[in-house]
């Protein structure tokens, strides 16, 4: 039975999960996931269009951040790199360390999608004048942004959840606000299935935003 100091400890801990979420978690969220996108386009153009040196790094890059745990990333950036004279704060540390992970990931998805659109498409933006870089803008990666549209819609979802390893490197995300008032209550199994279900209402929102942009994709 629910004892009613559990009820009112619910209530009154529910906003200081909330704000932090909603300062914290989302904007970290949004900012991380915009920056992985252009480094997913670049790392992904850039193996596509087999440029020699970079597309050696681009894969490097890709295998090292796939191939290493992302705490272990958030532990080399915020607390390693002070050891070699570079000091980040916690919140542009967890930045860093999600845009490039999530980048890494992302870039597969989209070279993928490049891949995937008929090589009949180049060579027809060949054939009415176009450079390589104008068919690349105008005809390829619009058709393969659209197929990679739903991977990195689970991209971003799973991006939300991962955030709460932040609270590892002190970023005062709302799991880490979770953990603060657990530790003072004594209550961590009400208070961490509380702040478990903010998280999945927050990814019940955007699992139904992606499903509004996949039906208006599919009609355009």
């Amino acid at each position: 039975m629910v004892s009613q100091r559990l009820v009112e400890l619910l209530v009154n801990s529910f906003w200081q999960i909330l704000l932090p979420g909603l300062k914290i978690t989302i904007p970290l969220t949004l900012v991380s996931f915009a920056i992985s996108l252009v480094i997913a386009l670049f790392t992904a153009v850039v193996q596509v269009a087999n440029i020699k040196g970079l597309k050696q790094l681009a894969r490097l890059y890709v295998w090292v951040i796939r191939g290493t745990p992302l705490l272990v990333q958030l532990y080399v950036i915020f607390y390693g790199l002070p050891g070699i004279g570079i000091t980040l704060d916690a919140l542009p540390s967890a930045i860093v360390v999600f845009a490039f992970n999530t980048g890494a990931y992302a870039s597969e998805t989209i070279r993928a999608a490049i891949e995937s659109v008929p090589d009949g498409q180049l060579e027809a933006g060949y054939c009415v004048g176009m450079s390589y870089t104008q068919t690349m803008v105008r005809i390829i990666l619009p058709q393969a942004l659209r197929t990679a549209f739903p991977p990195l819609s689970n991209s971003l979802i799973g991006l939300v959840k991962d955030t709460s390893l932040a609270a590892n490197i002190t970023v005062m995300e709302m799991f880490m606000s979770a953990q603060r008032i657990a530790a003072r209550t004594y209550e961590p199994f009400a208070l961490y299935c509380e702040v478990g279900l903010v998280y999945l209402v927050f990814c019940t929102v955007l699992t139904r935003l992606q499903r509004v942009w996949e039906a208006k994709l599919k009609l355009g």
